[in-house]
């Protein structure tokens, strides 16, 4: 079955360009031309993955993340025209995967849908249940508990402490944390890592300020404690 995109963007050239393209490359495609709109189609169609303008008259898209994330769990990647590095780090902050500065190629954004709903589906050959320390995580229900309370993550949070959990007492760089995420290393997004990682902090970590389980290592990256 074809993995539906919602592509939700105020241009309407753009939201057929990208519809055209993706539809071509085997996708079903439904559009919403801004954030109300959006969480209504959402809400029928049951997306996939989301691509996202940001700057949309109505609702845009800062306010549609704040309100589907509590109702959704599919993977956003933001589309922004805004260069500043805020803007993109504020939409990762609220729950985002990932973000495509306009303008992009169609082939760049294929990449970047591919490969997150890859990363999503179950991979059979890794086991479906880690635990390290009192942190548990179940790859098959994609369900996080730390003790006995159940932590709520985004798509990209919960790849990212999969990774580290895997392999506790590895340093991972940046980089390679990046091409688990995205299936290649995009030079320059480095900086999503470190958002999604205090994402995760502040989520798990009995004091984020002082984390116990995701240690940064200097120099290097990051890594998940092994157990003591």
């Amino acid at each position: 079955m074809s993995k539906t995109i919602l592509v939700v963007d105020d241009t309407a050239s753009l939201r057929r360009m990208v519809q055209s393209y993706l539809t071509q490359e085997g996708f079903r495609v439904v559009t919403a031309a801004d954030g109300h709109e959006a969480l209504l189609v959402a809400r029928q169609e049951q997306p996939d993955l989301i691509l996202l303008d940001l700057m949309m008259p109505n609702m845009g898209g800062y306010d549609f993340i704040r309100v589907y994330s509590r109702e959704g769990n599919a993977p956003i990647i933001v589309l922004t025209a805004k260069l500043e590095e805020n803007d993109k780090v504020l939409g990762l902050e609220l729950g985002a995967d990932d973000y495509v500065t306009k303008p992009f190629s169609p082939r760049e954004l294929t990449a970047r849908v591919r490969a997150i709903l890859r990363r999503v589906s179950q991979n059979p050959s890794e086991p479906d249940l880690l635990r390290s320390a009192d942190v548990s995580l179940d790859r098959n229900a994609r369900i996080v508990t730390v003790g006995t309370r159940h932590v709520d993550l985004t798509p990209s949070e919960f790849d990212l402490l999969s990774t580290l959990i895997g392999a506790p007492g590895r340093a991972f760089s940046r980089l390679e944390l990046l091409d688990r995420l995205q299936g290649t290393a995009y030079e320059g997004y480095e900086r999503t890592i470190d958002v999604h990682i205090r994402n995760l902090r502040t989520k798990i970590e009995p004091d984020p300020r002082n984390p116990r389980y995701i240690e940064t290592v200097f120099g290097v990256g990051y890594r998940f404690a092994a157990d003591r």
